[in-house]
């Protein structure tokens, strides 16, 4: 056996899951996902799904994405910088810089990929990126590609923010990247603060609204409208991953800005282009987003009965005040077990456990889709409960 096989066949972290039957991961849908779906052959309510307007099986987007390949086929054959640029990538740039107030944006294959290409080439090596600690991966994963000094501040904490603002030097560039609605812990970037504090040691604002498009802000188009500050945030990303039932990415600035990240970005330069049924659906799904905005109210409004219903049943909801809520359970095994009983019941829901978060900090992360009803949320929350008080995590 190679070194390299030797070595990684000691990691059996996951067999041991296995054999204990509380494995949970790349459990097979067989089904659309919708608020319910099909594992094993049986029916099972979703609450584990980024799906936040519902859109994924709306049958407009599906109708965009087939008339999208029958006139440009599946897929692009080249990266964005080359061959891979299409009318329709130009269209839904164009729309996706309306939609949040900003003079250009730039398309991407995924949305991981915005963040690995932006933050590692906006600051340089005598300049700063200042992260929230509890920033998304693909974050994190930009600024270590950076050569940029990288100073992380406690999660949401504006006074933790400025001492770190304090020992940057007054004349090089100062990043500060942050999620608009952190993904796990569902909470809101405190913009307002964070914007006076950029504005005071001449730094800029980047805001991943990954999870924040869709949710917060003027049709939803995001964490800086949600506030009255676009014009305060010189960067935004998004994903199509979630509210847009598709797969790609964006980032949207001034001119300049995306001049620069359009030439010297290597994640868009490097990869392939999205596919034009993905372009397609984004369009049709911010189409929809627009026309319906009963769909954020509901989705809101379930939100709110949620949050009602698992803190009146004693869970821990941390400062969740979003479709994202994490049921703070702090003991791994018992979370991996809680997800299994409950799969077994017909709820899914996601686990986080450590490495992902400190052992203390693990939880059970339940999120809202604007299809679910107030029926299927109900039954969730009293399917959830009698789980938890079995397993002694509720008195």
């Amino acid at each position: 056996m190679r070194i390299l096989q030797a070595k990684l066949s000691s990691y059996d972290a996951p067999q041991k899951a296995m054999q204990a039957g509380i494995y949970p991961y790349f459990r097979e849908i067989e089904s659309d996902q919708d608020t319910e779906v099909l594992i094993d052959g049986k029916r099972v309510l979703m609450f584990g799904s980024n799906s936040y307007l519902g859109l994924t099986n709306h049958p407009k987007v599906k109708e965009a994405a087939k008339v999208a390949i029958d006139k440009y086929g599946t897929g692009c054959a080249g990266s964005r910088f080359l061959n891979g640029t299409l009318d329709i990538h130009t269209k839904l740039e164009n729309k996706l810089a309306r939609l949040v107030n900003k003079d250009v944006a730039l398309c991407y294959s995924t949305g991981f990929q915005v963040n690995l290409g932006v933050v590692s080439i906006l600051a340089g090596r005598h300049d700063y990126l200042l992260l929230d600690e509890l920033d998304h991966a693909s974050i994190i994963e930009g600024s270590r590609l950076s050569f940029s000094k990288v100073l992380k501040f406690a999660h949401n904490d504006m006074d933790a923010l400025e001492s770190k603002l304090k020992v940057c030097h007054k004349d090089r560039i100062k990043l500060i990247v942050v999620d608009g609605i952190f993904s796990m812990e569902g909470d809101i970037i405190k913009l307002p603060e964070l914007v006076r504090l950029a504005e005071k040691y001449k730094a800029s604002v980047m805001i991943d609204d990954a999870h924040s498009l869709g949710v917060l802000g003027k049709n939803g188009s995001g964490t800086a409208s949600h506030f009255g500050l676009t014009d305060k945030v010189d960067l935004i990303m998004g994903t199509f991953s979630k509210s847009f039932a598709s797969l790609g990415g964006f980032i949207a600035s001034d001119k300049e800005v995306i001049n620069f990240i359009k030439h010297n970005s290597r994640s868009l330069i490097f990869s392939a282009s999205m596919t034009p049924a993905s372009a397609a659906t984004v369009l049709a799904s911010i189409e929809i987003m627009e026309n319906e905005p009963e769909r954020i109210k509901h989705l809101w409004d379930m939100t709110a009965l949620a949050l009602k219903g698992f803190k009146s049943a004693g869970f821990d909801t941390g400062k969740s005040e979003t479709p994202i809520i994490p049921l703070f359970i702090r003991d791994d095994i018992k979370s991996l077990q809680l997800t299994q009983i409950l799969l077994a019941d017909g709820v899914f829901v996601n686990p986080v456990v450590s490495p992902a978060v400190p052992k203390e900090d693990c939880l059970i992360r339940y999120s809202l889709m604007a299809t679910h009803t107030k029926v299927q949320v109900e039954t969730s929350i009293e399917k959830i409960t009698k789980a938890a008080k079995s397993l002694g995590i509720l008195g």
